[in-house]
């Protein structure tokens, strides 16, 4: 592939963080990259350096060329009617997760797509060094149990931004902790697959002034293992941690402080990395896939059941 024309549907900051790493990625592979967008202003950040953007929409009626990859990037709610509007001008899509809001599974389960398209549904963590390291190094069916938790501040999330007025804090708009942190249970089915059956509690404890939901706690049962998931908005110490119980040790992952401690031999690995490292990780395999040599392991189909999990429902056909 000489050339990468690509169209991106809203310029947020995951969008101008996947501009900046597609960049990096194409330079490393000697693709000349285009970059263009749909956006309520033609003249939005037309001068930003880092975007670079060459046509600005904004509307699809306006478009008139089709993209080698689409980048839907807008909010959550928005996913499913953008994917619908601009179909027929992408030749793949990357999309931001989760694939849609809560209320429209079924129009996501519906939609009529490309045959030979690459529909990809972001899942970040997956490439994380410390999720990758467990993946090829841990024998997970000598696992007896995994114990995975995701605690942080909402008011911390975004400084400079009134939490109260994000989508976080509005169950109408598909805020809540159980959506927000999908990226728990994407990897955990990434490591171990989907459970056999699963329990769920959810609802707010904190005084954040928030109407969506503050923790989401499963227990997930599987043929050979058991699944505990906490998440929360309230943890005033950012934790974001797998552990792993099997009968030889116990394997603590820490995603935040980028480490993996076997806690009883006492072994200590430490991956020295920033968040656009995993992240130009996942573009590089998206690109793989959009070039036929990778296989896209999240598809809208997976990720539909992954959004399921989130509300505690397990409906994969057998």
């Amino acid at each position: 592939m000489k050339s990468l024309k690509i169209c991106f549907t809203g310029i947020g900051s995951i969008a101008r963080r996947h501009i900046r790493n597609l960049r990096t990625v194409c330079r490393g592979r000697g693709i000349e990259l285009r970059v263009d967008a749909v956006r309520r202003s033609a003249w939005a950040d037309r001068k930003d350096d880092e975007l670079q953007l060459g046509r600005v929409y904004t509307s699809y009626e306006e478009m008139d060329s089709e993209y080698d990859v689409v980048f839907i990037t807008n909010p959550t709610e928005y996913h499913i009617e953008t994917l619908k509007n601009i179909m027929k001008y992408g030749r793949n899509f990357f999309i931001e997760k989760p694939v849609s809001s809560v209320s429209q599974i079924e129009e996501a389960v519906k939609l009529r797509l490309k045959k030979d398209a690459v529909y990809y549904v972001a899942c970040p963590l997956r490439y994380n060094a410390v999720i990758q390291y467990l993946k090829e190094n841990v024998d997970f069916g000598k696992v007896i149990s995994i114990r995975s938790i995701s605690s942080s501040y909402l008011p911390e999330w975004r400084p400079g931004t009134d939490y109260r007025q994000t989508y976080s804090a509005s169950r109408r708009l598909g805020g809540g902790v159980s959506i927000d942190l999908i990226h728990e249970w994407d990897y955990l089915t990434f490591l171990i697959g989907m459970p056999q059956k699963i329990f769920y509690l959810y609802g707010k404890k904190s005084a954040l002034e928030i109407d969506s939901e503050d923790y989401a706690i499963y227990m997930a049962e599987y043929e050979d293992k058991i699944v505990e998931l906490h998440l929360d908005y309230f943890g005033r110490k950012t934790i974001r941690q797998v552990m792993i119980l099997t009968d030889e040790d116990t394997v603590c992952g820490d995603l935040i402080n980028n480490r993996i401690e076997f806690m009883k031999t006492g072994e200590i690995i430490d991956f020295h990395e920033r968040r656009d490292d995993y992240q130009i990780r996942e573009l590089e395999h998206f690109l793989d896939m959009i070039e036929g040599r990778a296989k896209s392991d999240s598809d809208i189909g997976h990720a539909v059941e992954v959004l399921k999990l989130t509300q505690g429902r397990i409906e994969v056909e057998k």
